[in-house]
């Protein structure tokens, strides 16, 4: 399984003129590039103890058991760790998949196939969401998301972080995981929040999903987030980053006890 970060750590870094200015870096500021369709769709799930090796052979074959889905764009089969995801040490059972679509039907279809069921029958807690995105920069593996959505005037936002960290930098970055987590877990508004991860340390994610956009602001301007934010600007600690803001459109599960939707 991987070892997933903070979302503080993976906040668009890679803009310097953002970094430099200490902008809020929630807060879009440019035209989307582009106009798709895209749709997201996340998938959360505790795996039950007798399932572990089937939930590490999802991690293994990555988006190979996906590629025939009518409609899907991208796929990345995601492990997690200990503490909500993000301790250090691996989770035998919690794992997700990020999977983006072409259009809202196919998402749909996505999300009652047998691969959704699949996890569905193997897993304690299952939360799955269906998201358009407000706003987004950067790439995942080469790959950018659509923005196919009015940004929220109220209500909930998710907001979803990847990077790609340099070796070299890579005990920088963990350094100042432990600050950043406990200013993430202790966040007002904080609906949901769970690391993930491609890769052990160095390919990470967070997702995370917030009572509305002033909550996520405030926790955006969090000392602990500034400070990381600047710290990884300055010393160049990713190959590639993505942030983006998105919509929920609909959100079924359990995750950690808790019943969202």
């Amino acid at each position: 399984m991987t070892r997933p970060a903070p979302l503080t750590l993976l906040q668009r870094s890679a803009d310097p003129a953002a970094a430099a200015s200490r902008v809020n870096l929630h807060t879009p500021t440019a035209t989307p590039v582009l106009q798709r369709d895209d749709v997201a769709v996340l998938l959360l799930a505790e795996l039950a103890p007798g399932h572990r090796a089937w939930g590490w052979s999802r991690i293994a074959l990555g988006a190979r058991p996906h590629r025939s889905v009518s409609g899907l764009r991208f796929a990345k089969a995601l492990g997690s760790g200990e503490r909500g995801g993000f301790g250090l040490r691996p989770s035998p059972t919690r794992q997700g998949l990020f999977a983006l679509f072409n259009g809202e039907s196919a998402a749909d279809a996505f999300l009652s196939s047998s691969a959704v069921e699949s996890y569905r029958a193997r897993s304690t807690e299952l939360c799955t969401m269906k998201l358009r995105a407000t706003s987004s920069r950067g790439r995942w593996a080469g790959q950018d998301i659509g923005v196919s959505a009015m940004p929220a005037q109220g209500g909930i936002v998710a907001a979803l972080t990847r990077a790609a960290i340099r070796p070299l930098q890579a005990h920088r970055f963990w350094r100042r995981s432990p600050l950043t987590e406990a200013a993430l877990q202790g966040a007002e508004g904080c609906l949901l929040a769970v690391g993930l991860g491609e890769a052990p340390l160095l390919r990470q994610a967070t997702f995370s999903l917030w009572r509305d956009l002033a909550a996520m602001d405030a926790y955006a301007r969090s000392g602990a987030h500034q400070q990381a934010i600047m710290a990884a600007h300055r010393g160049g600690w990713f190959s590639e980053s993505m942030f983006v803001r998105f919509v929920p459109l609909q959100i079924r599960g359990i995750w950690q006890g808790h019943r969202h939707g």
